[in-house]
């Protein structure tokens, strides 16, 4: 089979590498790609957010099967051009892509069917929103941009100050554009965060082993919001019992409200959930794989990627054997310094071999370019280096070994991945 892959990014790589074990699999393009992508499938000079153009390539090249799996071509409604094309495609649909779209449909979807999360309340216009802030006085509070924002749209404010700033910069000066029309307020919950990246073919949820992300950009939890700074699999926090009860309350419910809404979700759901002293609460869905979770939960899939995605598509999930592998991963992210804010890129990546690997761990490329034997940084997070061990200790040592021996200029990585 001919595979395309949309996207750009490590979590790409990760999906990329794991379609590449699949005996079906002949030839893999890669629309845009990266320069480590290119290692393993062919760059494809197409925007990930040009439906027309992308379906136009793989009608040309008489593409088998489409993976989609940045947010963006997904809430776009590039799953469905596909399949109007002709052309089997693992994601959800426009409709169903609505569920990370738009926090405030995520969240009404939450109350509408009493699946559990924080409180919250939608704003339209920034001056009701302050007020509403004044009148409570609760902080932290938690503010979000409806829209997609790059994983970066949601400020933890401390204070009104930092509130009031939050409400400005995404309502008034419009730092994620039309995403930042409306704002979702809500409680600031507190507990130990897991995601759980799950197959669904709209009727069986087939959890996959859960992850841990760590999104500011330093070390301790401090500075800016970022796409994810490192990720450790399985979270040691999430226990059978949590997890039985995920499916019973959280996981279940969501596909079922989803059915029920008109919106069938098939593809891979992304549940950000939090442990509170209630129980586990959703934060946040994502219609897609994450990133950079997805960089530790598929290297320890043993069963075929391909046929997975395949089952899911045409609604056989529950006749599918899903198997993986006993251990653990840890990711750590080689990001740009200056990451999530203004850097630089074009910086030689030495400690890299011709195929822009290292010993001893996989290493994925997120935001990198090829100019012959050489890789040039090229993004804001740049690498992801990922170790699998018989345990965490093992995983996060092999990982930090190789990250010290990988280097680039000005570049800029957690040391506590993993270590809470």
């Amino acid at each position: 089979m001919k595979v395309l892959v949309v996207g750009s990014g490590g979590r790409e790589h990760a999906v990329v590498r794991k379609l590449a074990q699949s005996a079906g699999v002949d030839k893999i393009y890669c629309a845009p790609g990266n320069g480590g992508i290119s290692v393993q499938a062919q760059p494809v000079a197409v925007k990930a957010t040009d439906i027309e153009g992308m379906v136009a390539f793989a009608k040309q090249e008489g593409i088998d099967f489409a993976v989609v799996t940045p947010d963006d071509p997904l809430v776009l409604g590039m799953a469905d051009a596909m399949e109007a094309a002709g052309i089997p495609a693992f994601g959800p649909s426009k409709a169903a892509a609505q569920i990370e779209g738009s926090k405030v449909f995520a969240k009404g979807l939450m109350k509408r069917y009493g699946i559990p999360t924080a409180a919250y309340e939608v704003f339209d216009d920034p001056k009701d929103a302050v007020s509403y802030l004044e009148r409570t006085g609760r902080f932290p509070a938690v503010i979000k941009a409806d829209g997609l924002a790059l994983g970066k749209g949601v400020v933890i404010a401390q204070d009104l100050a930092q509130a009031k700033e939050a409400i400005h910069s995404i309502m008034e000066d419009k730092i994620f554009g039309q995403s930042g029309n409306q704002i979702v307020v809500e409680e600031f919950l507190t507990g130990k965060e897991v995601s759980v990246l799950a197959f669904t073919d709209s009727h069986v949820v087939v959890p996959m082993v859960s992850s841990m992300d760590h999104k500011r950009a330093y070390d301790d939890d401090q500075g800016p919001n970022t796409g994810g700074m490192g990720t450790i699999a399985p979270s040691p926090y999430y226990t059978p019992e949590i997890a039985e009860r995920c499916m019973k309350e959280i996981f279940q419910p969501t596909i079922e409200a989803m059915n029920k809404e008109g919106r069938p979700f098939r593809g891979c759901l992304y549940f950000g959930l939090i442990l509170t002293q209630e129980g586990p609460k959703v934060i946040e869905y994502n219609c897609r794989f994450g990133d950079p979770e997805t960089q530790v939960v598929l290297p320890l899939l043993e069963s075929d990627l391909l046929g997975i995605m395949r089952a899911v598509r045409e609604e056989r999930l529950g006749e599918t054997e899903i198997r993986w592998a006993d251990g653990a991963a840890a990711c750590v992210i080689l990001a740009s310094g200056g990451y999530p804010k203004k850097y630089q890129t074009g910086f030689p990546i030495s400690g890299l071999d011709e195929k822009g690997e290292h010993p001893g761990v996989i290493v994925y490329h997120a935001g990198t370019k090829r100019e012959g034997d050489t890789f040039l940084t090229a993004g804001g997070r740049v690498l992801g280096v990922t170790g699998l061990g018989k345990d965490l200790p093992e995983a996060l040592e092999k990982a930090y070994r190789a990250v010290g021996q990988i280097t680039f200029e000005k570049a800029h990585y957690r040391t506590d991945i993993g270590k809470k």
